[in-house]
């Protein structure tokens, strides 16, 4: 249980960082701004055209009598319109982690400067374009890992009552994992941690990990939400991985960095 208050504690540190340090807030906000229009615009999209989608794919409904043809593609384009949405709520993270690699990159470094007791923060030492080409790759790794997890999941749910009751809880606490994983891999892989070994990792450490992650989960259902909490969930994962790694920090919380020192880095 001290885990677990430890984990959440990290989630609200973070924000208060991102309180605490605003003018940083802004710039941390891009990337999911970006990703926010981009889910968007594919979504009324998908709303516009879906209709016609689904008629092109299913041309044997074509000569079906009314009102069954109608009921048909009609089911068929509200799943269609539901799984885009389901897609774009499981993909946003890891997208915006993408998109705002160099964003969230410098958010990090910032909180580890600031804690740090010497003032310094972990450099990768490799070029941008590797850094982004690391990062895609293990994104879709952990989406691999969390889409197996899925259809597990989905499959239980038919079970009678474990599925309506247990199942969505275990949901919540699988996509807080894999979501820690996303956003601790900004401070992790500065640091040279592999993928493998940043799981490893976390393993050892389950229950903080869900303390930070669950409730991130729950509140990421709402991309509009997780915009405005992704600044502070990248600050709040990159204080947890200082934790899990064993680095000291100047103290037990970040601290308003001086006017001069903030300017200068």
């Amino acid at each position: 249980m001290r885990d677990l208050a430890a984990g959440f504690s990290y989630l609200l540190k973070g924000q208060r960082w991102m309180a605490r340090h605003g003018r940083h807030y802004g710039f941390g906000l891009l990337p999911g701004l970006m990703t926010l229009v981009l889910y968007v615009a594919a979504l009324v999209a998908l709303a516009l055209w879906g209709e016609d989608a689904v008629a092109w794919s299913t041309p044997f409904a074509d000569h079906w009598s009314s009102p069954w043809q109608g009921l048909f593609r009609g089911f068929l384009t509200a799943v269609l319109f539901a799984l885009g949405l389901l897609l774009a709520v499981l993909t946003f993270t890891a997208v915006t982690l993408l998109i705002g690699q160099p964003f969230y990159e410098n958010l990090s470094e910032k909180v580890d400067r600031d804690v740090s007791p010497d003032g310094t923060a972990p450099e990768s030492g490799l070029p941008l374009w590797r850094e982004l080409w690391i990062s895609a790759r293990d994104s879709l790794r952990i989406l691999v890992r969390a889409a197996l997890w899925g259809v597990l999941l989905f499959a239980c749910g038919f079970l009678p009552f474990v599925g309506q009751t247990v199942v969505p809880v275990i949901g919540f606490f699988v996509t807080g994992f894999f979501l820690t994983e996303e956003l601790t891999a900004v401070a992790l892989q500065r640091r040279g941690v592999e993928l493998r070994a940043r799981l490893t990792l976390l393993r050892s450490r389950r229950t903080l990990v869900w303390g930070f992650g669950t409730p991130l989960a729950v509140a990421f259902l709402v991309p509009f939400v997780a915009v405005f909490l992704m600044p502070g969930a990248v600050a709040g994962a990159t204080l947890m991985a200082r934790d899990l790694l064993g680095e000291e920090n100047a103290g037990d919380g970040p601290e308003d960095e001086p006017e001069e020192e903030a300017v200068t880095s």
